[in-house]
C-alpha cells in the first residue's frame, strides 16, 4: 500500500487552495507503488493525483523529475503533466514533505501484457527517448555504479543466510562486468524505471507513462536493457523470448540501435539486472515491517544475468 503519510480531506482542501483545480470532491489512497505516498482527487474541475513524496526521493531531484514530465508531455507524449500552483511552482509542501499534483492519466496496467502489448510498450518506450532531446535539466544516475557500491556496503554489514549467498554473487557479478557505461553511446533522458507496473493501458493503447522519480540522464540503450529485463521475464526470472523480440521490435521500429548499442546491449542487461538485484536485496536485508510493502524477490532478478552472459557469448 502506498500510502506513508496519512492525509485528510481537510489538509487535501487547504493544500488545494493554492492550485486552480476546483473544489475537492473526494480523496482516495492509491494503494499501487511502493516509493511515494498518492491519492487520487476528484474535484469538481477533474482529477488529478496528489502526491507526497517520501524519503528515497530527493527533493532536489523533482525539478529535474517534473520538468521532464511537463516537456514530454507538451510534446504529445503521454506522460503526466505536473499542475503549476498559483505561483507557478510545481513543489508544495504538505504533512511535512514536498508535493505535487500531478494530471490524472486513465488507464491501468497490464499483469499479463500480450505480444502487440509488449510491441507497443517498446515503441512508446523508443518515442520517449526522442521527445526527450532537447531538454536542458540533466541529473546523474542515483542509482548508477557509484550507488551500486554504497549498497553492496551496506549490506554487507546486514545480510545473512541466503542474502548473504546473493551479495556474493552480485559481488561476483560487478567485479566481471567492469565498467558497464564505458562506450560513448546515444544518451539523454532515460526514465529508468520503464517497468510494467509504471505503464498504463487504455483500450489497447498505452495511455500513460508514469513514476519518473528514477529518471536521470543516460544511454538509451541501458533504459532499453532496463525495460528487456522487466517486461521480458517471468516472475521466476526465466526469459521469454518471444515478450523479448516483441519488445525490442517495437522499440526499434521507432528508434533503431547502432551497430555499437546493439553490441554493449548485453553487458547493459547484466548492469541492470545488477543493480535491480542489489536494490531490492538492500530492500530486504533492511526491511521495516511496520511499512506495509513486501520487498520484491532479489533472487529472481539476479537470474537474468545468466541471459544476459549466454546473450553476449552467443
Amino acid at each position: 500500500m502506498a500510502v506513508f503519510t496519512p492525509v485528510s480531506n481537510a489538509q487535501a482542501e487547504a493544500f488545494l487552495e493554492g492550485y486552480d483545480v476546483g473544489d475537492l470532491m473526494a480523496l482516495s489512497p492509491i494503494a499501487e507503488g511502493v516509493e511515494n505516498t498518492n491519492y487520487r482527487m476528484e474535484t469538481d474541475r477533474g482529477r488529478f493525483v496528489l502526491t507526497l513524496f517520501e524519503g528515497r526521493t530527493d527533493a532536489a531531484s523533482l525539478p529535474f523529475c517534473l520538468g521532464l514530465t511537463d516537456w514530454l508531455a507538451l510534446k504529445g507524449f503521454p506522460a503526466p503533466q505536473p499542475i503549476p500552483d498559483r505561483e507557478g511552482g510545481w513543489i508544495g509542501s504538505l504533512n511535512g514533505r514536498s508535493a505535487s499534483v500531478i494530471e490524472w492519466r486513465e488507464g491501468a496496467w497490464l499483469r499479463a501484457p500480450s505480444q502487440a502489448d509488449q510491441t507497443a510498450a517498446g515503441a512508446v518506450l523508443a518515442r520517449l527517448h526522442q521527445a526527450g532531446q532537447g531538454y536542458r535539466r540533466t541529473r546523474e544516475n542515483p542509482v548508477g555504479p557509484a550507488m551500486w557500491r554504497r549498497l553492496a556496503d551496506r549490506c554487507a554489514a546486514g545480510a545473512s543466510g541466503v542474502d548473504r549467498v546473493l551479495l556474493d554473487q552480485v559481488e561476483a557479478g560487478l567485479a566481471r562486468l567492469g565498467d558497464p557505461f564505458k562506450d560513448d553511446l546515444p544518451s539523454g533522458p532515460i526514465h529508468a524505471d520503464y517497468f510494467p507496473d509504471n505503464i498504463l493501458f487504455d483500450q489497447g493503447a498505452v495511455s500513460g507513462v508514469i513514476d519518473f522519480y528514477f529518471a536521470c540522464n543516460g544511454a538509451y540503450a541501458y533504459d532499453l536493457a532496463i525495460a528487456l529485463s522487466a517486461w521480458g521475464f517471468d516472475a521466476d526470472g526465466r526469459p521469454d523470448e518471444t515478450a523479448l523480440a516483441a519488445f525490442q521490435r517495437g522499440y526499434e521500429a521507432v528508434r533503431p540501435l547502432s551497430p555499437l548499442e546493439r553490441e554493449a546491449l548485453p553487458r547493459l542487461g547484466e548492469a541492470a539486472a545488477l543493480r535491480f538485484t542489489l536494490t531490492r536485496l538492500h530492500d530486504r536485508v533492511f526491511h521495516d515491517p511496520s511499512k506495509l510493502v513486501t520487498p520484491k524477490d532479489p533472487a529472481a532478478f539476479l537470474r537474468r544475468l545468466d541471459y544476459w552472459r549466454s546473450v553476449a557469448v552467443s
